[in-house]
């Protein structure tokens, strides 16, 4: 009883919330055709949020080349990093969320702590439908869409393509390895078929659930132009079930950046399919500062410099 009053409080305090978030976007056409025509545009945009992904990925070759040396460092002192995050960090880090599996679906991305992050998204989508409200339905396709896209690309091509193995618990320790762990940060190729379930062999690279969690709140961010509800609500939810994650700091790190690329990606596409709908523009968010820069050159009698000019 305790868990249902809780699963309810927690569907529809979010739907409420984000719901009543902007009203303005509420549409005069009625509940069927406003929910109809969400769910079209989610499906017409599919194929525009693949290209998002890769455009995010190709636009700023520099900066790509950057994250990859990034990646390539933190891959390098894993066992440093690691070794660290289990002696010290995750001993202090003590807590539990009640398990609520209230709609028994049997799926196992979709039990237990997961159920913190998708059933406030359904209930976001309950509340936006029958207040008719469409933002709030686009924003939970948006983060249902992002959930899919994470378990394809992170759980089922990623993982499989660098099959790394996970690191033995505690990494520091004399206990000899057993298999399917290892201690050595550079144990890849252990390669396997297509696991569509949890599985420990050759599965570290990337984290599905900080892919998953991280693209979510990356949908809310972007939506409802906030930081701190989503990203506490992902990493809160995320820390109470760390001990058992077992991956190395590099996983966690690629499947925060996978997630985010995805979450923003879907958003874009869907932002841009919709405009597209209505014959209007992108609108940048009112909310986002902007500066233009310029600097020019100034000589005088006097003096010898450059002349800095900000519009915004």
């Amino acid at each position: 009883m305790k868990k249902t009053t809780l699963l309810l409080f927690i569907l529809f305090s979010t739907s409420i919330i984000f719901s009543q978030t902007d009203s303005l976007s509420i549409k005069k056409e009625g509940t069927f055709k406003t929910a109809a025509t969400v769910i079209k545009n989610s499906v017409l945009s599919v194929p525009n949020d693949f290209s998002e992904m890769g455009h995010t990925i190709s636009s700023d070759w520099k900066r790509t080349a950057l994250y990859t040396g990034g990646i390539l460092g933190l891959i390098a002192t894993d066992k440093i990093t690691t070794g660290f995050l289990h002696d010290h960090i995750e001993p202090n880090i003590d807590y539990t969320l009640p398990k609520i599996d209230v709609l028994k679906t049997g799926v196992d991305w979709s039990q237990g702590n997961n159920a913190y992050i998708l059933y406030p998204i359904l209930g976001l989508y309950a509340g936006s439908f029958i207040a008719n409200h469409e933002k709030g339905q686009v924003v939970a396709i948006n983060a249902v869409k992002s959930v899919a896209y994470s378990y394809v690309l992170s759980h089922l091509v990623l993982k499989t393509i660098f099959a790394r193995h996970r690191p033995q618990r505690r990494l520091n320790d004399d206990n000899p390895v057993e298999s399917p762990w290892t201690k050595n940060n550079w144990d890849f190729g252990n390669y396997h078929p297509v696991y569509f379930k949890s599985k420990a062999d050759g599965t570290a690279l990337p984290s599905f659930h900080a892919t998953f969690y991280f693209s979510v709140a990356k949908v809310f961010q972007m939506e409802y132009n906030n930081y701190w509800i989503p990203y506490t609500i992902a990493t809160g939810v995320f820390l109470a079930d760390i001990k058992s994650h077992n991956h190395w700091v590099s996983d966690l790190l690629v499947g925060g950046l996978v997630g985010t690329i995805i979450g923003k990606s879907v958003v874009n596409s869907s932002r841009k399919q919709m405009a597209q709908n209505k014959g209007t523009a992108v609108i940048e968010n009112p909310k986002k500062f902007k500066m233009n820069k310029q600097w020019v050159p100034q000589i005088s009698s006097t003096m010898v410099g450059l002349h800095f000019i900000g519009s915004f």
